[in-house]
């Protein structure tokens, strides 16, 4: 409609503004809302589309952006107070993409405090609630992008995902997301806690309603731009997700990753995804990954080898979400007390906590070279398995549940297994929606182990929420991702209980 003239940059960012001001008050996905300067930029999109010199597909649209890049002159806090004076010198590489060409800024949205659970919430800027149910998260750490974009207040968004933090989010609030494969997109002037932690980097992506939307982000950057702006990216031409052969596709699919079986929802939504894909002429075929629970723990020994202490600097002083509690009392707790309590749990048959308890401590140098040096060995191996059943692209959860009620991920971050094996791996994963959780699934098998009763009173408030699917592929195959998230979505969208967007506030 821009392009045609059909209607104005300034037309559309004011219709956005007053979605906001309609429903932001009970969502909360933001943590700024740049109105006047969205204004003027929509202006100057005008006058340019006027002149004959628009700057490509996004001149004149509005996009938001996650609280951790940076904007220049505004503090990037990542919900930390002791942050707030930490004010940006100039944009973020990809921030400065979207200004270049021609995309309005429509505001900020809201993260986890710290970035590293599966909420939106923190002292600096409050808590942020699901469209689809004000009880329920929008999921993390991109939980204020996923709110906006289902609840219609942005069309476009940028996230960031270290352990599910784009694709938590797009399942729980009913959107589109992708992480790239590492280095597809520019990440200088993106802020962390884990500064200088390399052995699993975090990778920025867009979200959006539409598989559509997610290439027409990825179309509209300049490879070369993006190369000179950030020297990690290597200047790979897009290829259109439509170009790819999807009935030649091979899947591979499971629901049950040997660490917290899907629910019964998200398995529906995986065996719907199939189903669809089956019907384009995919070969689709069972899956077993290697050792996801060895992978965990190598992941979680990486993030964790400081003993805590950036995570602990970070929070000190100031005002911390009770989520991250726990993770600052288990810190500071030795190596060798956590062995004892990790031998405890397993013998009290509590193997997931035992996996976490005997994973996060402090490692030497040569410990931390050890770990880094097993993930690469476990991508190699998970590309291995691909390669012996032939397979082109992998279909399975996101998450182990429907989206989590306020504060339940606290103790929970074993339910993030089905995206955190594809950080540490570095391929690219999206998530497009399939349906939503019937009232007749919300029972898990009864279990003493404390995860999986945790499982149990999340799937219990869970009727109605949405649920979405992972299609993960090789790497730098990321329109082929796309393609078969499209072809899913041209299948389920039509379907009776598809998630539509954008949602009434609550409904």
């Amino acid at each position: 409609m821009l392009a045609c003239r059909e209607v104005s940059a300034r037309d559309v960012v004011r219709s956005l503004l007053d979605r906001i001001e309609q429903v932001e008050p009970r969502i909360h996905a933001f943590t700024e809302v740049l109105r006047d300067e969205a204004l003027a930029g929509a202006d100057a999109s005008d006058a340019r589309r006027k002149r004959g010199e628009a700057r490509g597909p996004l001149d004149g649209l509005p996009v938001t952006v996650k609280e951790c890049f940076d904007l220049a002159g505004r503090a990037t806090t990542l919900g930390l107070p002791s942050w707030r004076g930490r004010v940006a010198q100039r944009d973020a590489a990809l921030v400065e993409l979207l200004r270049e060409s021609g995309a309005v800024v429509l505001g900020r949205t809201n993260l986890s405090q710290t970035m590293l659970y599966v909420e939106a919430s923190n002292p600096l800027f409050g808590r942020t609630s699901n469209p689809w149910s004000l009880a329920h998260t929008p999921g993390g750490s991109s939980g204020g992008e996923g709110a906006a974009l289902a609840a219609g207040m942005s069309p476009l968004g940028i996230g960031t995902d270290i352990g599910g933090s784009i694709r938590t989010p797009a399942h729980f609030c009913g959107v589109c997301g992708i992480k790239p494969t590492l280095d597809r997109l520019p990440m200088r002037g993106y802020r962390a806690v884990l500064v200088g932690q390399e052995a699993v980097r975090g990778m920025g992506g867009p979200m959006a309603r539409t598989v559509d939307d997610l290439a027409l982000f990825f179309r509209s950057l300049s490879p070369e731009r993006m190369a000179a702006l950030d020297p990690r990216v290597p200047p790979l031409l897009w290829e259109e997700p439509a170009a790819v052969a999807v009935e030649k596709l091979r899947v591979g699919t499971y629901v049950d990753d040997g660490v917290l079986a899907a629910s019964r929802a998200v398995a529906r939504g995986v065996d719907r995804a199939a189903s669809a894909l089956r019907a384009r002429g995919c070969e689709v075929v069972p899956f077993e990954p290697p050792d996801v629970r060895g992978l965990l723990s190598m992941y979680l020994g990486a993030l964790s080898a400081d003993g805590g202490a950036a995570l602990l600097a970070a929070l000190a002083g100031g005002e911390v979400d009770p989520v991250l509690e726990p993770m600052r009392r288990l810190a500071p707790v030795p190596g060798s007390v956590r062995l004892v309590a990790a031998r405890a749990a397993r013998a009290l048959g509590q193997p997931n906590f035992a996996l976490m308890l005997e994973s996060m401590a402090e490692k030497t140098v040569a410990q931390l070279w050890q770990l880094t040096d097993r993930l690469r060995a476990h991508r190699a191996a998970l590309l291995e398995a691909m390669d012996r059943q032939g397979v082109d692209v992998l279909l399975c959860p996101p998450f182990a549940t429907a989206a989590l009620p306020h504060g339940e991920s606290k103790n929970f971050t074993l339910a993030s297994s089905y995206a955190i094996l594809f950080n540490a791996a570095q391929l690219p994963a999206g998530v497009v929606p399939v349906t939503r959780v019937r009232d007749d699934e919300t029972a898990r098998v009864a279990s003493k182990d404390w995860v999986e009763r945790h499982a149990a009173r999340v799937e219990a408030q869970a009727a109605g929420l949405p649920v979405g699917v992972q299609v993960v592929g090789r790497p730098w195959h990321d329109p082929v991702v796309l393609a078969a998230m499209r072809a899913i979505e041209a299948d389920v969208s039509q379907s009776e209980g598809f998630p539509r967007t954008p949602v009434e506030v609550g409904a």
